[in-house]
């Protein structure tokens, strides 16, 4: 099992919209479930991982956003008119357990906001961080950091482009790395 999280970003670098909707969502070649390679990415998932501001919207969609994914979600309490299929616990350490133990073998789609990839990161359970980067300027709105951690060890694994303009990163993530350097590689000497 690996833990995943995939999301979008603005090429200058923001999660959401000034709006607050997710990044993806303003691109023109978007369409929902269907584009930027995620039919892909959960063909090897068989949960969904979240905090409650990213779950909460879908207990009011026309369409079950999770329809073949068990779906756990990091919540202080449970939202009201959540399925009782869906596990929620306000400890991410014990929700991780519980991912654990309800695994079969899948993937885990870490799906949500910077803060929620950064308590499982945090937890030493983030195995890849996917970016998807969309071809438009916002000027505004949520950053992937400071909430995710500027000491996340990110090592490159690929890239592939979108149709579209878009582009896909897939990062491996280690636990720290060391503090940047107090001066540009190009102005260091040994």
């Amino acid at each position: 099992m690996q833990i995943r999280a995939r999301m979008s970003m603005s090429a200058d670098g923001y999660v959401t919209t000034p709006e607050g909707w997710p990044a993806l969502t303003a691109d023109p070649a978007f369409g929902s479930g269907q584009s930027h390679g995620i039919q892909e990415f959960l063909a090897d998932c068989e949960a969904a991982l979240m905090g409650r501001t990213t779950f909460e919207p879908a207990l009011t969609n026309e369409r079950w956003p999770w329809p073949s994914l068990d779906v756990f979600v990091l919540a202080s309490h449970r939202p009201e008119g959540t399925p009782d299929h869906v596990v929620s616990e306000s400890d991410p350490a014990r929700l991780l357990e519980r991912i654990r133990a309800a695994n079969r073998g899948g993937d885990v789609h870490l799906v949500g906001g910077p803060r929620t990839i950064e308590t499982f990161r945090a937890l030493g359970a983030l195995d890849t961080l996917e970016l998807v980067v969309v071809p438009l300027l916002f000027g505004g709105g949520m950053q992937l950091t400071p909430s995710l951690s500027p000491q996340a060890a990110l090592t490159f694994v690929r890239e592939r482009a979108l149709p579209g303009g878009s582009v896909e990163i897939v990062y491996s993530c280690g636990d720290r790395r060391d503090p940047l350097p107090k001066r540009p590689a190009s102005q260091r000497t040994s």
